[in-house]
């Protein structure tokens, strides 16, 4: 049997969801709530992870392949250099100027709302798909091991 029982399958696929809602959440309000990158990139790679715990590792590479999370955990590190470099361009230094809020948001945007922080939800965005790929990566390696038993090469 590959999984677990129907009615594990079941509530899984509903709770997937939620979970996943909850991690976009938490990465795009990180900077008004507790919360940010790192915790949604946990919660997001969660929802995976129960995916893979209740139908098997077979309809996690059709979601999500390894391929494509490794691809993700490198676009998700080359952002947040990119966001991070973009202070050079505007005469500051490394991850220092928050241009977005400077030039565009200064005058228009008030407190406690979602676009007020300039780029910092850019960097929470790119935290969270470095954060929520790696961790389903090693969750994926370390499922495949087995002590004792030669590594397998595919």
């Amino acid at each position: 049997m590959n999984g677990m029982t129907i009615i594990v399958k079941n509530i899984s696929s509903w709770i997937k969801i939620l979970i996943f809602l909850f991690g976009i959440y938490i990465t795009l309000f990180g900077h008004l709530t507790p919360g940010g990158g790192f915790a949604g990139g946990v919660i997001l790679a969660s929802s995976y992870i129960l995916l893979t715990l209740a139908f098997g590792k077979r309809v996690t590479d059709e979601n999500l392949p390894l391929w494509l999370a490794s691809r993700l955990d490198c676009i998700g590190a080359l952002l947040f250099l990119a966001i991070s470099l973009v202070g050079f361009l505007f005469g500051a230094s490394f991850f220092f100027y928050n241009f977005i809020q400077q030039k565009y948001l200064a005058q228009h945007a008030s407190d406690f709302h979602l676009v007020s922080a300039g780029t910092i939800p850019l960097s929470n965005f790119a935290i969270a798909l470095k954060v929520g790929a790696s961790l389903f990566m090693v969750f994926l390696v370390l499922s495949t091991f087995r002590p004792g038993e030669p590594a397998q090469q595919e």
